[in-house]
């Protein structure tokens, strides 16, 4: 299988496994394309220096402040010698170079034909532009705060190593609350490792699901020193975190993009302490007040309902209980007195009412009629004759008088 390749001057170039190209040849097309590149402006950190006595080159090592890349530069000392003065390791510089290929070592360098240092203006400007660039995503907005824990178990801690700030950070911490619990990863916090060992740092930390909160801290230093505390890629890699982040980079003036995107800012690292970790003495304090507290209120409910109580007691309905019902008593005795003088008043009424009735009814009764000499005609059936001529001559009539009754026979 043959691999084709096209070159920068627009030749292909074939190959396979039968028809390798040679490494010199490798190495020639790729310098050719490295000449092509031309003259660029590059930006970086300077890591190493070397300047030998009596030497005409000046060898420099520049490296990318946010990743963990690096290249090597050449110049002639009297290019190096215009900014000696003011540029040294660990300075910020710009340069003024083409790429170089070595073929016979496949090497990439820079030749440097000019070198300039970056100022601090400068810096504190492309700072405030990513500091407003990286404001209009959002990543410093107060809603995307994450609360901190009020009693954390384990505390994730990215510092130098044997620095004042771990010492201070645990020193206070411990303190505070004697049993808190530190998960430590020592990175260097300035110069050109910075950057790449705090952002793996901050990630490994915010791994670790017992990891309650991660403490980035640094004591005080000049704007270079706190650079890397600014750096994009860092800035990025706390936004994504799923743990709080608290910055204590510095002291109170310093004001890194860190403080921005962190979740807290604290001051100093003992700053930070106070602010993560609750003082065991104050909470017992605030313990023992919350508890007095309790106790005046639950007294105070005491007390209130015995005053309700003793006067519930003073009420004469309680004193006396029997009083009411003994009042009351002689009221119901009076009503049914009462009642029964009504009862009788109506029964002799109505009994009156019945004896004239009852003598009415019967004066004005049949029977009556009849013992007044009077009789009452039956015929056979029973019904009585109101008129003569509801009889017929020779028939049997019963006629009932007062004292009995006989039989009439109509004569014609």
């Amino acid at each position: 299988m043959s691999v084709r390749r096209t070159t920068l001057a627009g030749m292909a170039v074939t190959t396979s496994a039968e028809a390798p190209l040679p490494v010199s040849e490798v190495s020639r097309l790729i310098g050719g394309w490295i000449d092509r590149l031309g003259a660029v402006w590059v930006e970086g950190q300077i890591t190493q220096l070397s300047r030998r006595p009596g030497a005409g080159m000046v060898f420099l090592t520049l490296r990318d402040p946010s990743y963990d890349i690096s290249v090597g530069v050449t110049c002639r000392r009297q290019v190096f010698e215009a900014v000696a003065d003011v540029v040294s390791e660990g300075a910020r510089v710009i340069v003024h170079c083409k790429p170089e290929w070595y073929a016979p070592r496949g090497q990439l360098s820079l030749r440097a034909a000019e070198i300039r240092p970056v100022g601090v203006g400068e810096l504190l400007a492309r700072l405030e532009q990513l500091k407003k660039s990286l404001a209009r995503e959002g990543l410093f907005a107060p809603e995307r705060k994450k609360p901190l824990p009020f009693l954390p178990q384990l505390i994730g801690l990215v510092c130098g190593r044997a620095s004042a700030a771990e010492r201070d950070v645990l020193e206070n911490a411990r303190h505070r609350w004697p049993a808190v619990r530190f998960e430590v990863r020592n990175v260097a916090v300035q110069g050109v490792h910075a950057v790449p060992g705090v952002v793996q740092a901050v990630k490994e930390l915010d791994d670790i699901d017992e990891v309650d909160v991660i403490i980035v801290a640094r004591g005080g230093g000049s704007v270079e020193d706190l650079l890397p505390f600014s750096d994009e890629q860092l800035v990025r890699a706390v936004a994504a975190c799923r743990t709080p982040v608290v910055s204590a980079i510095g002291h109170e003036p310093d004001n890194p993009l860190l403080d921005h995107v962190a979740d807290l800012r604290a001051s100093t690292p003992t700053d930070a302490a106070k602010k993560v970790v609750p003082d065991v003495g104050e909470e017992f304090e605030r313990v023992r007040m919350l508890r007095d507290r309790a106790r005046r209120c639950v007294e105070a409910f005491l007390d209130r309902e015995e005053r309700g109580l003793a006067q519930a007691l003073a009420r004469p309905s309680i004193q006396d209980p029997h009083r009411m019902i003994d009042v009351r008593a002689e009221e119901v005795t009076a009503l049914i007195e009462r009642g029964r003088r009504c009862l009788r008043h109506q029964l002799d009424r109505a009994d009156s009412e019945l004896t004239h009735t009852h003598a009415r009814v019967v004066a004005l009764s049949p029977a009556a009629t009849l013992k007044r000499g009077y009789a009452v005609l039956q015929r056979s059936d029973g019904h009585a004759v109101r008129a003569a001529a509801e009889v017929q001559p020779g028939e049997a009539l019963r006629a009932r008088v007062s004292e009995g009754e006989f039989t009439v026979r109509v004569d014609a």
